[in-house]
Parts: C-alpha cells; sequence; structure tokens
C-alpha cells in the first residue's frame, strides 16, 4: 500500500482524485492552508475522515512547510504527491523534489505560472502565436490595446479557471461609463486559500474558432495524448464554458498532438498531467494557455467515461511510477458534458431532476447547496451542476445530455 501527499482540492470540493487513492487501497496525508474549507462541507469531510493525517499551514510558509514534511516524511515515508490546483503547483514542485518524489521540475512549473513568461518562452524557440503584450497598469493596458487593436482579452498572467478576464471588443467598450480597464487594473484577484494574483495581465488578440483542450501525460520528458475535449461555450460576454465533447486520441489528431508536445518540449515539461487549451483557427491551432496539472471541473471524470478508465487512478499511478496504462487498450466513446446554469438572480431553494433515466446518463451532481446564491454566469464558479453522458456516436451523447438539462428545473427565490 502506497502513501500518497495530496495538496488541497481542485475547486475546493472534489473528492474525485482522494477517492482513487482510497480504491487502489493506498492511504494519503492531505495538505492544505484552511482545513475549515474542507471540514464544513459534509462529503468532502467524509472523504477527508479516511485521511492519515490532515495538516494544516495558515499562510502556506514554504520554509515551515518544507521543514514539517521533510520530519513526516523520515516517519512515515511518502511515495507521491499529487497537486491538481494551480496556485500551489510551484510549491508542490519545490517540496517533491526536497522529498524526492515524481513531479513536475520546479523550474518549469513556475514557468508555467506566468502566461507572460510562458509566451515569451514559446516565441524563443520559435513558435508561432498570436499579438501579446504585459500590462501592470492601467497606462500599459490602454497602450497595448491601441497596439494590438480590437478585439482583445485581458487576463492575469497567473490567473486560471477563467477568473477575472474580459473581453475588449471595440472603441465602445473603452468609454469611461462602461471600461473594465480601471477597475481591472486597480484590483488584486483573490484566488482563495489566502493567494491573490501578482497584478501582472496578459494582454492578446481575441481569437475565433473552436476551443479545445488537449489532454497529456508525461513521462522523462516523453509526452502521451490522451484525447480532445471541445468546449462549449456560454454567449459573449460571458466566459462560462457551457459544456465539452470528450474524444479520445485517434490516428487523425496526430498533427494536433504534435502540436501539443512541441509547445511542452519548448517549455520544458518532463513529468505529469498537464492540459493545453488552444483555439482552432481558420489559420491552425493557436495556443491560449498551458496548464501543469490534471483538467480541472469533472473533466478527468467525463474523460474516464470516453476512455473506459479512471483518469484519476491512472494520475496516482503515474506519479507511483507505473505508467503501464499509457499503453494498454481503452475504450472509445464520445463523452459529452453539460453544465447547469441559472437564467435569473435569487437563491437556489431546490432542483426538480428529470424522472426517466437512460443508461448513457453517466453521472450527474448538483454543486451549489441549497440558499446559495445564483444567477446567470459570467464566470465558470457561476455553474450550479452537471450531467455527463457517452455514447458510440457524438450526436446522441449531446442529444441525451441537452435533453436532460431542458427537463431538469430550477426552483430560485428572488431576494
Amino acid at each position: 500500500m502506497a502513501h500518497a501527499l495530496v495538496l488541497e482540492l481542485a475547486g475546493g470540493n472534489d473528492i474525485d482524485i482522494l477517492d482513487a487513492i482510497i480504491s487502489a487501497g493506498h492511504s494519503f496525508t492531505f495538505l492544505t492552508s484552511d482545513l475549515a474549507l474542507y471540514q464544513q462541507q459534509p462529503a468532502v469531510a467524509a472523504v477527508l475522515a479516511h485521511a492519515v493525517e490532515c495538516l494544516e499551514f495558515p499562510g502556506f510558509t514554504y520554509a515551515h512547510l518544507e521543514a514539517t514534511l521533510v520530519e513526516r516524511h523520515v516517519t512515515r515515508p511518502f511515495d507521491a504527491l499529487i497537486c491538481m490546483v494551480d496556485i500551489r503547483i510551484v510549491d508542490a514542485a519545490r517540496l517533491a523534489r526536497s522529498l524526492g518524489l515524481r513531479f513536475l521540475n520546479p523550474q518549469t512549473a513556475s514557468l508555467l505560472r506566468d502566461k507572460f513568461s510562458v509566451r515569451q518562452k514559446l516565441e524563443a524557440s520559435g513558435i508561432a502565436q498570436a499579438g501579446h503584450m504585459l500590462a501592470t497598469d492601467e497606462q500599459e493596458m490602454m497602450a497595448a490595446i491601441e497596439k494590438l487593436g480590437f478585439p482583445v482579452l485581458i487576463k492575469p498572467c497567473d490567473g486560471y479557471a477563467s477568473q477575472n478576464v474580459v473581453v475588449i471588443g471595440g472603441p465602445e467598450d473603452l468609454e469611461p461609463w462602461i471600461s473594465p480597464v480601471p477597475s481591472l487594473a486597480a484590483q488584486s484577484t483573490d484566488y482563495g486559500l489566502g493567494v491573490h494574483s501578482n497584478r501582472r495581465f496578459m494582454v492578446e488578440r481575441y481569437l475565433t474558432g473552436t476551443f479545445i483542450g488537449c489532454d497529456t501525460m508525461s513521462v522523462g520528458g516523453r509526452h502521451h495524448f490522451l484525447g480532445v475535449n471541445e468546449k462549449v461555450m456560454c454567449p459573449p460576454p460571458s466566459f462560462t464554458i457551457r459544456g465539452g465533447c470528450f474524444m479520445p486520441a485517434a490516428p487523425e489528431m496526430e498533427k494536433l498532438s504534435a502540436y501539443a508536445f512541441s509547445l511542452l518540449d519548448a517549455v520544458g515539461f518532463d513529468f505529469g498531467a498537464a492540459h493545453i487549451e488552444m483555439m482552432i483557427t481558420a489559420e491552425g491551432p493557436q495556443l491560449i494557455e498551458i496548464n501543469p496539472r490534471l483538467v480541472s471541473a469533472k473533466i478527468p471524470r467525463l474523460m474516464g467515461y470516453g476512455l473506459g478508465r479512471s483518469v484519476y487512478a491512472d494520475l496516482v499511478s503515474l506519479h507511483l511510477g507505473d505508467a503501464s496504462f499509457l499503453t494498454q487498450a481503452h475504450e472509445s466513446l464520445f463523452a459529452v458534458t453539460r453544465w447547469i446554469l441559472a437564467d435569473r438572480v435569487g437563491r437556489l431553494t431546490s432542483v426538480i431532476l428529470p424522472e426517466w433515466t437512460d443508461a448513457g446518463i453517466r453521472s450527474f451532481e448538483i454543486l451549489k447547496p441549497m440558499g446559495a446564491p445564483v444567477g446567470p454566469p459570467f464566470e465558470n464558479v457561476d455553474r450550479i451542476g452537471y450531467v455527463m453522458t457517452s455514447a458510440a456516436t457524438r450526436k446522441e451523447a449531446e442529444t441525451l445530455a441537452e435533453r436532460w438539462v431542458a427537463d431538469l428545473r430550477l426552483v430560485i427565490a428572488q431576494d
């Protein structure tokens, strides 16, 4: 039985990785800066009760953290370190190196926490990219917009989960009474767990086309392509992902995987899972960003329905040194997700589920507690829940998911 060290949970509530560890017969120690965040959620607290130990480090001071974990490692060694939260990736990489565990190297982890630095690295490697500029204040944002031209997208260099992202479509979006630029430049986004943005922003040309995510796993700098998740977005100005369709790796994806691998090679990615977001434009694939972790927002569960095996379990095996699953045969189904969204502002009082069942409905979940404030989605955190389906054809899986969401009813009380 192996012993894994787990740093935080994706979304503050995704227990699938812990379930995978427990199902495999392994044990885990949980590490966080805010244990109360998890203990106040009954489903999460129930799983954490299986931990060997739950360690809380308010402020997440690295020196104290490392000293404590090195001491624990002597008395009860860790066999793997797993982190699926962007804001802890650098600490996780440093800690893994100190403990002698398999993980992404600290240099690449640090690089990938700054989107503009990544673009500079790719440019030095000769990889073509859409126009982009760094901005650290309102004046630099305005200068970048003027130089790049409309439309542009502005996002934090250290951001994730579509937080604090805006699109400037034209001059009308810069009128004093409507422009988001002054407030965007002035604020420091709260990412949770005591972490705030560094107020570095990237201004880039706004891309249009098909939005996809490519998921990979790497060992010793060799990359393996798991498949593609084509994402369905809510209409602008929202940045919420309404759903997606995962398609396992296939021969026709060879050029796409080669492009993804070139990006990983350029940033020195040597170990672990990566989620690479791209826009398929008329000129070909264009990078949006590289995430140095397993994709979140329940997408690994969706991938599992397409591949016929648990991607969370695969990640655990990878960090334990067993990558044999990468060469094993797997299923090849279309797996679709659709998120449950509110159409008005209020408080969620109840959710009435569809009365019918179908074998293609693989899972569904309501993530917002009753009484929670809800409203039309602008960011991914505004989503209420999801349904996942799988089928032999994409149309069948999408139709089933859309029908289920259409038949679900949200009861929302207006304040």
